[in-house]
């Protein structure tokens, strides 16, 4: 180990025990590296000018449905040996949702469901992987998610607020082979808001410690200072901005009206999507929304009922809410899953099946009120236009403006893109 390496991993030890006990913080790395590192988003033209739907989303929010959702159960529901619990419903859409998602059915006008959604993985965690990275997982290498994509081509979203955010779970490095900065920030509980992230009351003390930093900033002077150590010293400036101004308030789901809570639904899933309206408002430009316990194995009709509905009311709620405030236009909703569920019921369950399933999408410039692709009679497989992961990655990538055919060398030396090298669905545009 370099002297210069060893000299990293000391500062950024003494950095965390630091923020923990001098600021008060445990957000670390999470937070932008400066203001000046801030950008405004900008997305670049492709040549020959703006293709549909190309940088039409400045923040993504991203739900993901953990466990496996049964397309068939539904976003595609069947009428023949298939058919699960629930009936087909008409919605204010030319396509059909089951009975189950009875809000859904209320906006389809503004959805656009992809029907069309196939994949090889069926195992969750390997399932997992490729939803929320557009690769498989294999080797040691570990790819980014779609926010730290975004972060590295456009830059920070928010001199202060993270660039991404995940929320209901923890972060696993969503880095991937990205700086640390570029892992998204996790909220384990939505109604905690951000932990641990008021200043210490002894304000001397504080200023003491930060005089410490400093000190131990002159030793590190001595070397040319490493990007990572730099990175750390930045964090220190964002962090203090984002304690004295009003940047704080976007976790806070207690400025919300009672009536707009509880219209999203008073579970981590319903108050997670209001929160993630608040942060994309605010200036987080990438979001992710977890719920679990769509793995239903033995039983579709009680899991429907409870994480159904839950997903249900949340859902419909975000997509009306960002469209009072005029910002679905600009805000890209997807509704992501691991894989579909079986066409044969199994007792009252389905087992895993990544050969046919349903994405959704909304919003920034997304054409509304369409079901793109179709499986098969009895939602087996895909019958028309199918969609990989790597396509949907691509997609919701072109939206944001990314440059999807660029590629980035990880630290191995091996070149790697946007959704592994798939292609945007332009159909889905208007």
């Amino acid at each position: 180990m370099n002297d210069l390496f060893r000299d990293e991993l000391s500062r950024r030890t003494f950095a965390e025990r630091l923020a923990r006990t001098s600021l008060g913080l445990t957000i670390l790395p999470f937070l932008p590296g400066s203001a000046a590192k801030a950008v405004e988003i900008k997305s670049p033209v492709p040549a020959g000018g703006r293709a549909p739907g190309f940088g039409s989303a400045r923040a993504v929010i991203m739900l993901q449905l953990s466990g496996g959702m049964s397309h068939i159960d539904t976003f595609d529901p069947k009428s023949g040996r298939s058919k699960g619990p629930a009936d087909a419903v008409k919605t204010s859409a030319d396509f059909q949702v089951t009975s189950y998602l009875p809000n859904t059915a209320k906006v389809a006008n503004k959805l656009c469901v992809i029907r069309s959604m196939t994949a090889k993985v069926g195992v969750h965690e390997s399932a997992r992987y490729l939803m929320r990275t557009g690769y498989e997982k294999r080797g040691t290498i570990v790819h980014p998610t779609l926010g730290a994509w975004a972060q590295h081509y456009l830059g920070d979203s928010h001199p202060t607020l993270p660039s991404s955010v995940c929320v209901n779970r923890n972060s696993n490095s969503g880095n991937g082979f990205f700086p640390a900065t570029m892992s998204p920030l996790p909220i384990l509980a939505p109604d905690e808001g951000l932990r641990n992230s008021t200043p210490s009351a002894e304000a001397a003390r504080q200023e003491k410690r930060l005089a410490m930093l400093g000190e131990l900033d002159a030793k590190f002077s001595s070397n040319q200072k490493a990007p990572a150590v730099s990175a750390y010293d930045d964090f220190y400036q964002s962090t203090l901005r984002l304690m004295k101004g009003k940047d704080l308030e976007v976790f806070d789901l207690s400025k919300e009206t009672a009536d707009l809570r509880t219209k999203y639904g008073q579970n981590r899933f319903g108050q997670g999507c209001l929160l993630a309206r608040r942060l994309v408002e605010g200036g987080v430009r990438f979001v992710e929304v977890e719920s679990g316990g769509w793995d239903m194995h033995k039983d579709i009709e009680g899991g429907m009922e409870d994480r159904g509905a839950e997903f249900d009311t949340a859902f419909a709620a975000l997509i009306s809410d960002l469209e009072v405030r005029g910002l679905l236009d600009s805000t890209l909703i997807v509704v992501a899953t691991e894989f579909g569920r079986k066409p044969q019921f199994e007792g009252s369950g389905r087992g895993h099946h990544p050969l046919a399933f349903t994405s959704v999408l909304a919003g920034a410039g997304v054409k509304r009120g369409i079901a793109y692709g179709a499986s098969d009679a009895d939602g087996g497989r895909v019958a028309s236009d199918p969609v990989t992961v790597g396509d949907l990655h691509a997609t919701i990538g072109w939206a944001a403006g990314l440059p999807i055919d660029k590629e980035a060398t990880s630290p191995s030396g091996r070149p790697f893109s946007v959704g592994n090298r798939g292609k945007p669905v332009s159909a889905v545009f208007a």
